[in-house]
């Protein structure tokens, strides 16, 4: 009879398998932990293809002349909105990606024409807060507003809603 390799007792000793899933366990604890911690560090949120992102949300600047009311529509239909302006900073980043030749409809209409401007998600409008160009809003049957730049300066203006204008459409951003 042959003679048998003696074998390591120590590998299928129950105090070997305790040392390997005690390391185990350690070691997909620390991974889990990294993982965890990596995404509390990260913003998982995203725009759509060719939308620009800042702070929680996404802007699409059209390239197509519409109407006021057929950029309200094409926005929607992206599950967004005509731009709302709530900030100075929001409007300085919009206006850095604008044609300075351009004018692009914005989410601010006075629909009555009784000088009673409305946002198109029911954000409190705020006159003082708005940056109007000077002189503007200047006529009642104008009842749209368009964002655009006069002397290098970038503003709100009141137009005819059927004049074919770029827009901007804003939404949130996607969280993951």
């Amino acid at each position: 009879m042959g003679q048998e390799e003696p074998q390591n007792k120590l590998e299928g000793s129950p105090h070997f398998q305790l040392i390997f899933w005690a390391i185990a366990i350690v070691f997909i604890s620390l991974l889990g932990a990294c993982f965890i911690a990596s995404c509390l560090e990260k913003d998982w949120s995203c725009c759509p293809k060719d939308w620009k992102s800042f702070s929680l949300n996404c802007y699409f600047i059209s390239t197509k002349d519409e109407n006021w009311n057929e950029s309200e529509k094409n926005c929607s239909g992206m599950q967004a909105h005509l731009l709302v302006i709530n900030t100075k900073a929001e409007q300085e980043f919009i206006t850095g990606n604008l044609e300075q030749n351009r004018a692009y409809f914005v989410g601010l209409s006075d629909p009555e024409g009784t000088r009673h401007w409305q946002w198109v998600d029911q954000t409190p409008y705020n006159r003082s807060a708005t940056l109007w160009h000077q002189g503007e809003p200047s006529h009642p049957d104008e009842r749209c507003a368009s964002l655009n730049a006069r002397q290098q300066r970038w503003g709100l203006n009141d137009i005819p809603c059927d004049l074919p204008l770029r827009s901007i459409c804003e939404m949130m951003k996607i969280y993951l």
